[in-house]
């Protein structure tokens, strides 16, 4: 097992290689939706059924991915959950109808949900085993591969087949794999040095009635976070161009400057953690989110529209980090696992929600949802303020 600094360092890089892979993977996908759709000829209702498929697999699987990790480690499981989805990745373009693609995007959305499970939760151990909170590091590099993902396969778009691009994008990941996958496999998951090697770890411990309701909890204020991300990628760019007349390239920005800013808080979310502690980072991360969106949701401007975006993203970025570490370090993997159903449902929960709102009153009135859930994550920061500090 890793003791020393060096191995230690060595599973931060591999761990935070796996979360960049992530994010790369899966905007490559994203950004070749569009081809896929007039390639199978589905319409825009028969698409998101089939798309549904990703979230379906995801949110199934990750109950189970956290009692695989609790039974043979989650390093293994990190790995093999990696070359899933960097082998599933290649299937979408080879489908010709809606079902062929919804059933494909089910096995996608399970190693996209089954490493996410995996990977947080060996970060979980490593964050114990450094006695510093890194953990919004990690959810930097999954935040930086995503805009690599989408930057480049914007770039290779005119060029490049779907196939052949995510056909480029799976070799890329089962070679980051290959490298980052022996070191995990070589290391189990580190001890933190003030806890005997004969305690049980967070992996095997029995979570009591208090810890699960605690883990509850947590999970809530990462769907409060999810939601709002899911909110910005579907509805961001319409409110820009429909309330506010932005020409689609400056709408198309919002999304940008809330990412930016997203992957900017968590690149500097370890340091704000070692300031404020968990408890001041989710309560003032909450807050400044609210606001933020406010402006971002009611301001007659583009520019201060696009300011309020990037001020959510700053707020909401270490919500998530901190919510999932918080419920691995009580219950293990299985805690991850709750916590990451939760906020995956948020996502799934955020753009339909925000559609049906905007129906009955308006795009502008539905986006400030965004901002009352992240007044609810600050509530609940404060309320559990003794367990969120640990």
């Amino acid at each position: 097992m890793p003791g020393h600094g060096d191995d230690l360092t060595r599973l931060r890089i591999a761990l935070a290689a796996f979360f960049a892979l992530d994010g790369f993977v899966f905007a490559g996908w994203v950004v070749r939706i569009p081809a896929i759709k007039q390639q199978t000829g589905a319409s825009a209702g028969a698409l998101g059924l089939a798309l549904l498929g990703v979230s379906a697999g995801a949110v199934v699987t990750m109950t189970l991915i956290g009692r695989l990790c609790r039974r043979y480690g989650s390093h293994p499981v990190t790995v093999v959950c990696a070359v899933l989805l960097s082998l599933s990745v290649t299937l979408p373009p080879l489908t010709h109808s809606a079902a062929a693609l919804g059933a494909v995007l089910l096995l996608f959305g399970a190693a996209y949900g089954g490493i996410n499970v995996a990977f947080n939760s060996a970060a979980v151990d490593l964050v114990a085993a450094l006695h510093r909170p890194v953990m919004p590091s990690f959810h930097a590099a999954f935040s930086l591969g995503g805009m690599i993902g989408a930057g480049l396969g914007g770039l290779v778009a005119g060029v490049l087949s779907p196939t052949r691009h995510l056909l480029g994008l799976a070799l890329i990941g089962l070679l980051v794999t290959a490298v980052a996958g022996r070191t995990l496999l070589r290391h189990g998951p580190p001890v933190p040095p003030d806890r005997p090697s004969t305690e049980p770890s967070d992996a095997v411990r029995r979570p009591g009635g208090r810890t699960r309701g605690l883990v509850v909890v947590f999970g809530l204020v990462a769907l409060c976070t999810a939601y709002g991300e899911g909110a910005m990628a579907d509805w961001g760019a319409l409110h820009l161009q429909q309330d506010l007349a932005a020409p689609s390239g400056l709408a198309a920005a919002g999304y940008s400057c809330f990412a930016l800013a997203m992957t900017v808080g968590r690149a500097t979310g370890t340091s704000l953690l070692e300031r404020l502690g968990r408890a001041r980072t989710v309560i003032a991360g909450g807050s400044v989110a609210a606001v933020g969106m406010l402006l971002g949701s009611l301001a007659p401007s583009v520019w201060a529209a696009l300011t309020g975006f990037a001020v959510t993203g700053l707020g909401l970025a270490n919500l998530f980090p901190v919510a999932v570490e918080r419920a691995g370090a009580l219950a293990g993997p299985s805690g991850v696992a709750v916590a990451s159903t939760l906020g995956y449902g948020g996502m799934l929960l955020g753009p339909p929600a925000i559609g049906f709102m905007a129906d009955w009153f308006s795009l502008p009135a539905a986006l400030t949802s965004v901002a009352a859930l992240a007044a609810v994550a600050t509530v609940i920061g404060v309320s559990t303020r003794r367990a969120m500090s640990g």
